[in-house]
């Protein structure tokens, strides 16, 4: 049995902030669960350009009897991400062996800095709202968002060739999740049946349209008496989200990190020590950027 000694206590300290890390960071995400993550456990400086592949189209040949088949030679595209955004969140813990004993304190600490993260990430993905140009914009800046304008929405992204098996998703911010949720055919029994009674009941929209509808406190807004609310409605591939390992510290400089990393998504914790607060100092950090992959299989939906 390994003798327990101050350094891989240490090391289980900083594991254990890690393991407690990721699932609170991915509970607050909206965008980032719904978009194309692409992740490697490579290590990245901020600035460097990710290449991020995006599937072929091909097309169907009909072959007649005795004929041969026709070969294409698609090209895989890609799409560019810069690693722009290194973002961090500090905290200190001046007791930490205090942490060990009582889990609770730990995730006191922890989910403040995992929601700054999640929000960052957030506000980040839905600022690629003006990126939307192929579709034209649908909606008026400070008007009610209706059923025609969803309609509309979704009449975009299939004449622009978004694959039916491919899931849809519109993210409005509160007031346009509360309008869409009045309008009266989708938020009644007898007009919705079990839907329109999650709706009235439970507050729940779900599904409406062939969207899967989300709502965000970080939509953007632009414009003054009215203000314009630029909603999305887009398609898993319209946006990605490209994340990559951020180099661990030198050895012997006092810092001990660790990664933590599930489902196309990665961050790195750090714990060192500041003798001027006598306490155990967190860094939680990820090194990411935000781009549009498919132009054509996104739409700004405004209210």
């Amino acid at each position: 049995m390994a003798a327990i000694t101050s350094a891989n206590l240490a090391n289980a300290i900083v594991k254990l902030v890690a393991v407690d890390a990721l699932p609170a960071l991915m509970g607050h995400l909206v965008m980032g669960n719904l978009v194309n993550r692409d992740f490697e456990p490579q290590l990245a400086q901020a600035g460097d350009t990710v290449n991020v592949p995006i599937p072929p189209t091909m097309v169907a040949n009909n072959i007649a009897e005795g004929g041969t088949v026709q070969t294409q030679n698609p090209n895989v595209e890609t799409a560019q991400i810069v690693l722009n955004t290194h973002a961090e969140a500090t905290f200190q813990i001046p007791d930490v062996t205090k942490v060990i004993a009582v889990p609770d304190l730990l995730r006191l600490y922890m989910e403040p800095a995992m929601i700054a993260l999640a929000e960052k990430v957030e506000s980040d993905l839905l600022g690629l709202y003006s990126q939307f140009t192929a579709n034209t914009p649908l909606g008026t800046g400070g008007t009610a968002l209706t059923e025609a304008v969803v309609d509309a929405a979704e009449t975009a992204l299939f004449n622009a060739k978004v694959p039916a098996s491919e899931q849809k998703y519109l993210v409005v911010d509160g007031t346009a999740y509360s309008q869409l949720r009045q309008i009266p055919r989708f938020s009644e029994y007898q007009t919705a049946g079990d839907a329109g009674l999650r709706a009235l009941v439970d507050g729940s929209i779900g599904r409406l349209k062939d969207f899967y509808v989300f709502r965000s406190q970080f939509v953007k807004k632009t414009g003054s008496a009215p203000v314009t609310t630029h909603n999305i409605a887009f398609a898993r591939n319209a946006m990605g989200l490209a994340i990559r390992r951020l180099p661990k510290p030198l050895p012997g400089t006092g810092a001990i990190a660790e990664y933590a990393e599930v489902g196309n998504f990665g961050i790195r914790v750090v714990m060192s020590y500041q003798p001027n607060t006598l306490a155990q100092q967190f860094t939680v950090d990820i090194l990411y950027g935000a781009g549009v992959l498919r132009n054509g299989h996104g739409v700004q939906v405004d209210s």
